[in-house]
């Protein structure tokens, strides 16, 4: 490798290269970059000192096997002996997800020991694994949301060779891998880009400080930066999909926003690549922008997640109406979402305190937006990262299920919940600087102010220290859960489910316009909504019963019904007699899927 950086305002360059400590001066080139005349083999370690400062890793460092504050070192990533020749790749849209957090997947928390677990999510038949952020980040543990280089993989993890390695092992099974990729932020450790150049910029903000220079001078270089990293996860990892974090906090006031460059250079190298590659984004700002195409105006992205399916979801089954569920737990709200999607399509947002969103264009497709009951933000962001597990029973688990899963969306599940996990799953961090550690523990406990934790909980709560070891372990999966009990049983369910949403084309469409919610409008409501509910899936029903009596309860059809899968004994009553409709009865707390 020809030692290449680039620093537009430094005056001098030197090559550091332990551990003999011999030194190169860099040469100015055209646009702000230096380089080196000396070769460096793969494996050689490297930083750059600039203007006589301490050297640091490039910001484009390929490996960081010390940690973020020490050097990068050069990475042959053609070095790799692939077996996925065949592999003809996997569009995310449609596809059941599997989000996992390589630290807490398994007891060694390496890539390596995730890709042993494979074969158990090849059985519950998940299409494609997403992982949470492996960018290096100070530290041993943490979420990944403070990693500080876009293009090396967090040593513990295993660094690049294991995620190579896990890629492929995933290919051999026929399951897609997705990275999740933090472009809106860095993390506040080993951070060294200001050294080189002007990859912050003070023109915006974000919740995490100066924003990431999108659209001022050296803009171009920056955002060349991100593309560039996230085509080399696609090229040298053989990586099938992008999460992009937040990328409403991407502030780009640029003639062409950096996701719609992003969305055109990654769609060039998958026409290069013959195979699909995908871009998922994070927003909340429900504005139809986000996956319109570029050619009309939009950022082009392949699909988003939907938080506002979610938030329906969540607070209709469980109940909650604190903090950013006060708008949310009706079956109309429900109806909305799964018709809709942006429950706040441009009404007032209580929450926020101020109108919210735009509607979608008529016509938009389901799969486009990615749904689920868990994911690591809407667990690990409780004040206790209790899951749905520690609170519903699981009959409501099962019914929880069947909405994300035979929804017209994208499904994605997050790691255990497949069997009703009871570990939780909490925010943990392993800073090594104590005024870092107390920062974000002030922090943490401060942002759970406005959430309304304590009616939740029955008190004042106080979070788990982030910083303690305990913190971490205990959000480990147990894998002895699923071998038994309710936990054996819902892993079944889940299997079954998923089975069903490949075998009947209704219940696998993404259709919006095909699907209907319809609901028991004399339900209780005094502890939440209880009654019973059907999503209507072209000819396909979902039908479930979140009251705690058992309920008879009348179904659409112009042809036959057949039960396909059921949480509990069902009854079917055909059409008869005075009666034109068919009945399906259902005990309390169950669910029935129909086709």
């Amino acid at each position: 490798m020809r030692p290449r950086v680039w620093a537009p305002a430094a005056r001098e360059i030197v090559l550091d290269l332990p551990p003999d400590g011999r030194r190169v001066a860099l040469r100015a080139t055209a646009g702000g970059w230096w380089e080196a005349d000396v070769d460096l083999p793969p494996g050689a370690d490297h930083a750059y000192a600039v203007d006589g400062g301490p050297p640091h890793a490039d910001p484009r460092a390929q490996r960081l096997p010390s940690g973020v504050h020490g050097p990068g070192q050069v990475f042959d990533a053609t070095g790799f002996a692939w077996t996925d020749d065949s592999w003809l790749g996997v569009d995310a849209r449609g596809a059941v997800l599997y989000e996992l957090h390589v630290g807490t997947f398994t007891e060694e928390g390496t890539l390596d020991a995730a890709a042993q677990r494979l074969d158990d999510l090849v059985a519950l038949g998940v299409d494609m694994v997403e992982l949470m952020p492996l960018a290096s980040f100070n530290g041993v543990h943490g979420w990944g949301y403070d990693g500080v280089s876009l293009f090396s993989v967090h040593e513990p993890y295993g660094g690049p060779p294991a995620l190579q390695r896990f890629v492929d092992a995933a290919h051999a099974r026929g399951i897609g891998v997705c990275l999740d990729v933090v472009h809106n932020h860095l993390g506040p450790s080993g951070n060294y880009l200001g050294a080189f150049g002007p990859y912050l910029t003070e023109a915006h903000h974000t919740p995490w400080g100066a924003a990431v220079n999108l659209d001022q001078d050296g803009s171009a270089e920056v955002r060349r930066w991100i593309c560039d990293s996230a085509l080399r996860w696609f090229r040298d990892f053989h990586l099938d999909a992008l999460r992009l974090d937040a990328v409403h906090a991407l502030v780009d006031d640029s003639p062409q926003h950096l996701l719609a460059q992003l969305s055109q250079e990654v769609a060039d190298l998958s026409r290069e690549l013959g195979r699909p590659l995908s871009l998922i984004a994070e927003s909340d700002l429900n504005d139809p922008v986000v996956t319109q195409p570029v050619e009309q105006g939009g950022w082009g992205m392949t699909a988003q997640w939907a938080d506002d399916v979610h938030h329906a979801i969540h607070a209709l089954v469980t109940g909650e109406r604190h903090g950013y569920y006060v708008d949310f737990g009706s079956p109309q709200t429900l109806r909305t979402a799964f018709t809709r999607v942006f429950v706040h399509a441009g009404d007032w947002s209580t929450f926020r305190g101020r109108p919210w969103g735009l509607p979608l264009p008529p016509g938009a497709d389901g799969h486009q937006f990615v749904v689920f009951a868990s994911n690591h933000d809407q667990v690990g962001n409780r004040a206790l990262g209790d899951r749905p597990s520690a609170r519903l029973d699981a009959g409501a688990l099962a019914a929880e299920a069947a909405l994300v899963l035979l929804s017209p969306f994208t499904p994605l599940l997050f790691m255990g919940e497949e069997w009703g996990a009871r570990t939780p799953w909490l925010f943990f961090t392993d800073h090594p600087e104590p005024e870092l550690a107390d920062a974000v523990r002030t922090g943490r406990r401060g942002e759970f102010g406005g959430h309304g934790w304590s009616a939740l909980y029955g008190g004042d709560v106080e979070p788990p220290d982030p910083q303690a070891a305990s913190t971490f372990e205990r959000s480990r999966l147990d894998w002895d859960e699923p071998r038994g009990g309710d936990h054996a049983r819902l892993l079944d369910w889940h299997r079954q489910l998923i089975a069903l949403r490949r075998a009947e084309p209704d219940l696998g469409s993404g259709s919006l316009a095909a699907t209907e919610v319809r609901f028991e409008e004399s339900a209780d409501e005094r502890d939440g909504w209880r009654g019973w509910l059907v999503v209507e899936r072209g000819g396909a029903r979902v039908v479930v019963n979140l009251s705690d009596d058992e309920r008879r309860i009348p179904l659409r059809a112009d042809r036959p019904l057949t039960v396909r899968a059921a949480w509990s004994p069902v009854l079917l009553d055909p059409p008869g007699g005075d009666d034109a409709a068919a009945h399906v009865t259902l005990p309390g707390r169950s669910v029935a899927v129909l086709a």
